[in-house]
């Protein structure tokens, strides 16, 4: 293993593991945080539960089942594992990894803020990189991506940071590589950025984020509250350090990065000239020509001409959004991007001794997860809500709800949900630019905040399909029902689809205005088929059960979904999946909401083409398997290891909710997914599922329960056992 010294300088070495039985997750209602215990009284008083070994990868010690003979009986093994995962709160946890660019903004974050590291945290967080390390030595955009700019130089640097020698075998292994590349020169924005706050570049390298764009009046076409939510939070704190050129003050560390990153010396370098020098890799979607013509004023004209009142100005404005998006988050923040960079700014403004600095440093954890390869950044603070949601819905579709083996589950998954459940809007909702959240649930817990359209559709659907379940409780009254759908209908564009935060507020012009070069589909919200889906049959569910509810509205609102949902098919039957890999997952919400309104294999040319398509992409052995690349490009790409058990349940329940009139290569699919379930009734994680912007890949590993669960409980109550 390398030599990483506990800081750079000093002497002795870190050990080359943390001893994992020592490792807790600590939920705290929906909030997932892990501890290291160092006594063995520590130890004793807080035993490791089935979950915590699960996650850590040490053996579960549950219980060899009877081998499953039918779908059934493969439900119900599926769910004895899988309700020993439950945490006391009630939901479910798990990673949700995969971007390889997060944990290296944290780390410079922690580095220029004077963070102190704990060893076990900084043994376990170079322990995850080293084994994410591709043959090249490099790091991807993800774990399953080829080697990038971005992904070598960050986590190369975090590494360096981290304590990790410069000529150790890997180190060496990743320079190379990365020289190969251009070295970091040819990062794109988002490291140039992270460099140059470290020092390690110089911030002339860094185009242009001035934060008075955040002046421009409401109505300007390309005022940055019309971005999508992720872009514009990220620009948030970004173009406010960007503006200071705030940069760590030089240490040993950043001198020896100025030497190793780059393949001529760091003196010679003209910054200016590579703000858009790009390697091919990592220039997904290039910059327009406007853009760069942008750049070019902001960098040659603008500086000479900026009045230092309004620098003041708009650096302020910035500052009171960050801190409302503090306060609105209780410094949790939108996701791990932002969050970091919130904390930045907090740290410049206010000091090191401010409570801002000390609540960040508290709640960054929340985005930390500890792991059998070491320890690494999620990509939000958890999905607790959404896998909670599907968990509930995967045992309603077997008809189990009403077994009293899976009550117990059942009940506090629903408390769970209740729990979560956002109760009030935010503060200054239309100062800051946020969405109305009354009723609404998020995608990980309430304390982030950030409403989106399928995760309230998805609980909708779990809470109102258990509460009228004979023998559970009613958590939430009608008036509480009835502000989640109040909410729900302020999703739609005008397309008649739904978006995911919230409806689009801006053209999708401004992608030519993209600027994160790595990223496709970023700078506003879009039309999601998937997103569609989930509040078409959130909606169809309840009205079933509040037929009198804004009635018309409803009605007029689905009518507008569902014209979308057809016109977003492509002519050979596909639809494109935002947020899973990707025709396979969209098909399955597509063909479901279709079938909502009767629309089926046997009426619907809609429905027929969808089906054919899943028919035509069905392997030999019965499953499916799409490549993450077929969302980089935009055509079925079978991955190359062979049929997925996710993607195999995906089509098995798109063709379930058609009627597909064939049960021969629906039961193909389920043989293949029953056959790769374990012995004590789970099923092994296999390749990514999940996908966003395009071109980055993130894990959802309660996929591999939830749904193949879902898909066999379908089947069974369909058709028998």
């Amino acid at each position: 293993m390398p030599a990483c010294a506990p800081k750079t300088g000093q002497k002795g070495q870190l050990s080359a593991k943390t001893d994992h039985s020592r490792w807790r997750m600590l939920n705290e209602r929906g909030v997932h945080t892990w501890h290291y215990l160092k006594s063995e009284e520590e130890v004793k008083a807080w035993p490791q539960t089935t979950a915590d070994k699960w996650y850590l990868g040490i053996p579960t010690g549950l219980p060899e089942l009877k081998p499953a003979k039918t779908p059934l009986d493969a439900v119900k093994n599926g769910l004895d594992f899988y309700k020993e995962l439950q945490l006391t709160a009630g939901n479910w946890g798990c990673e949700y990894g995969g971007p390889m660019f997060l944990l290296p903004g944290l780390i410079v974050t922690w580095t220029v803020t004077n963070t102190a590291i704990p060893d076990n945290i900084r043994i376990e967080i170079r322990n995850y990189i080293l084994a994410r390390a591709n043959d090249d030595g490099g790091w991807g955009l993800h774990i399953e991506g080829e080697s990038t700019a971005f992904g070598t130089a960050m986590n190369y640097t975090a590494l360096r940071l981290l304590g990790c020698d410069a000529d150790i075998p890997q180190m060496t292994k990743a320079r190379a590589t990365l020289h190969k590349m251009g070295g970091a020169k040819c990062g794109p924005h988002w490291a140039k950025f992270w460099l140059s706050v470290l020092g390690a570049c110089e911030w002339d390298i860094v185009n242009p984020c001035p934060p008075e764009l955040w002046l421009l009046p409401d109505w300007a076409p390309i005022s940055p509250w019309r971005w999508w939510i992720h872009m514009r939070q990220v620009f948030l704190p970004m173009s406010w350090v960007y503006s200071q050129r705030w940069t760590y003050p030089e240490t040993q560390i950043v001198r020896e990065l100025r030497k190793e990153l780059f393949v001529e010396d760091h003196a010679s370098i003209n910054w200016g000239s590579h703000r858009n020098t790009i390697y091919e890799k990592d220039d997904f979607n290039p910059k327009s020509c406007i853009l760069l013509v942008i750049f070019w004023i902001f960098a040659n004209v603008w500086p000479y001409i900026r009045p230092n009142f309004l620098k003041q100005r708009a650096e302020d404005w910035v500052w009171k959004l960050i801190q409302m998006e503090d306060k609105n988050t209780d410094f949790t923040n939108l996701g791990p991007v932002n969050s970091p960079m919130n904390f930045l700014v907090c740290y410049i403004k206010e000091g090191p001794d401010a409570y801002s600095v000390k609540r960040h440093r508290e709640r960054v954890h929340d985005f930390l997860w500890m792991k059998d390869e070491g320890m690494m950044m999620n990509g939000t603070n958890g999905l607790q809500a959404w896998d909670t949601a599907f968990s509930i819905q995967a045992v309603m579709d077997a008809g189990l709800a009403e077994d009293p083996k899976y009550k117990k589950m059942l009940v506090k998954a629903l408390e769970f949900l209740e729990d979560q459940q956002v109760r009030e809007n935010v503060d200054d909702q239309a100062i800051c630019y946020r969405q109305q959240r009354k009723g609404a649930w998020t995608f990980s817990n309430k304390d982030q905040g950030y409403a989106v359209s399928d995760c309230i559709s998805e609980a909708l659907k779990a809470v109102l399909l258990l509460q009228r379940t004979p023998g559970y409780p009613i958590l939430l009254d009608d008036q509480r029902i009835f502000d989640a759908v109040d909410t729900l209908l302020t999703y739609q564009n005008a397309s008649g689809g739904c978006a995911s935060y919230e409806p689009q507020r801006g053209s999708e012009k401004l992608e030519l205005l993209n600027a994160a070069e790595v990223f496709g589909h970023i700078m506003v919200e879009y039309d999601y088929p998937e997103c569609t889906t989930a509040v078409v049959t959130a909606l169809s569910l309840f009205s079933k059960y509040y037929p009198d509810y804004r009635t018309q509205e409803i009605h007029l609102f689905k009518s507008r979904c569902l014209d979308y949902i057809r016109r977003a098919q492509y002519p050979d039957g596909r639809w494109y999946g935002s947020w899973g890999i990707c025709f396979t997952y969209a098909a399955q919400f597509a063909l479901e909401s279709l079938a909502s309104i009767g629309e089926t294999y046997a009426n619907s040319e809609h429905s027929r083409k969808g089906c054919d398509y899943l028919i035509a992409h069905q392997r030999a052995d019965g499953g499916w398997s799409e490549s993450y690349k077929s969302c980089e490009q935009n055509t079925w790409i079978d991955h190359p290891s062979g049929s997925q058990v996710v993607m195999t349940a995906w089509a098995c329940m798109g063709l379930l909710e058609a009627h597909y009139p064939d049960r021969e290569p629906i039961e193909r699919g389920l043989k293949l997914i029953m056959g790769r379930q374990q012995k004590n009734g789970e099923w092994k994680q296999e390749a990514i599922e999940g996908v966003f912007n395009k071109s980055c890949m993130i894990s959802y590993p309660n996929y591999k329960f939830v749904f193949p669960i879902k898909a066999l409980g379908i089947y069974a109550r369909r058709y028998g056992d």
